[in-house]
């Protein structure tokens, strides 16, 4: 395998500056790619060890291109996430004034995070959107378009100057990032983890959904993402992305995923990983019946009723 991270191109882009936070990024080539669809590609055919993609948002939540490209396809895991808080700059050709903005471009999970300020401030712009930021800073250092949302950094990259800086509609904005590479054995539980999968009911029925999410709730497994996807088989059909608190090591979460197993027509095991926004001691406290040792002292009293040593 190639000692190569693939990541959402070209240079300049978010993407790239979180990457370059994990310190295993210093030992690898890093290759942009022009969508997040062919830096998982890479990885699938061989071309990468791993890629680094954005996958949410605190705006608008989970970006719905690489939620759909892991939930289809062949499979692929999560290792690693990185949270980086962000904050855009209106990126112009050298003397662009504020009055000659016709024509905007980003990538479209920006425009939730920039749309106030557009209104406010470039109320009848045309908004293009673009594979990445730095590749609508790109656009715009080739003329076609006026100026691009991205990071300030990007401007020396691409020729450009940033006519404003520090535009978010949101306060302390953060985008996830994760590092995805082939199917392997999970990282060790650091104690601080997050585990992903995506579930497809076998049926459409009065509280299915509740069924689902039955088997978190009565281990006191906490949610931090729960989103659903079209499954492309017709309207109202669809499956469910879901992260958890807790790594599959954890007996109340492999016995959820057994759970989800059983009623479910479908579960891809997506990861089990360390957490981004903790560290390991700082989780939320585990409620009474939830730990490994009370899960494990079940089973042996379970044991113990069946040979009769009740």
């Amino acid at each position: 395998m190639p000692a190569s991270y693939a990541y959402l191109g070209p240079e300049g882009t978010f993407t790239e500056v979180a990457l370059r936070t994990l310190p295993e990024a210093a030992t690898r080539e890093l290759i942009p790619y022009v969508s997040v669809q062919s830096a998982l590609d890479a990885v699938r055919v061989g071309e990468a060890e791993a890629a680094f993609v954005p996958i949410e948002n605190s705006v608008e939540g989970g970006i719905t291109t690489t939620l759909d490209e892991l939930v289809a396809g062949e499979p692929l895991m999560i290792y690693r996430e990185v949270l980086l808080s962000i904050t855009f700059a209106l990126l112009v050709r050298p003397g662009t004034k504020l009055t000659d903005i016709k024509t905007v471009s980003a990538h479209p999970a920006a425009q939730p995070q920039v749309r106030n300020w557009l209104r406010n401030n470039l109320p009848e712009v045309h908004w293009e959107s673009a594979a990445s930021n730095a590749d609508a800073a790109r656009l715009v250092q080739e003329g076609r378009y006026d100026a691009a949302f991205a990071g300030e950094f990007a401007a020396a990259r691409y020729g450009l100057e940033a006519l404003e800086t520090g535009i978010h509609d949101a306060e302390n904005a953060q985008t996830r990032f994760v590092l995805v590479g082939r199917p392997a054995r999970p990282a060790a539980p650091t104690g601080a983890d997050k585990t992903s999968v995506v579930l497809w009911q076998r049926d459409d029925h009065p509280g299915a959904l509740r069924d689902l999410l039955g088997e978190f709730a009565t281990r006191g497994i906490n949610l931090m993402l729960l989103q659903s996807r079209p499954t492309g088989a017709g309207i109202g059909n669809y499956c469910f992305c879901i992260d958890a608190e807790g790594h599959i090591s954890d007996r109340r979460v492999a016995e959820a995923l057994m759970g989800l197993k059983r009623i479910c027509l479908q579960v891809r095991f997506l990861g089990s990983y360390p957490r981004a926004d903790i560290r390991p001691g700082e989780a939320r406290p585990r409620l009474p019946g939830t730990s490994d040792e009370e899960f494990v002292g079940a089973a042996d009293w379970v044991a113990r009723c069946q040979d009769g040593r009740f």
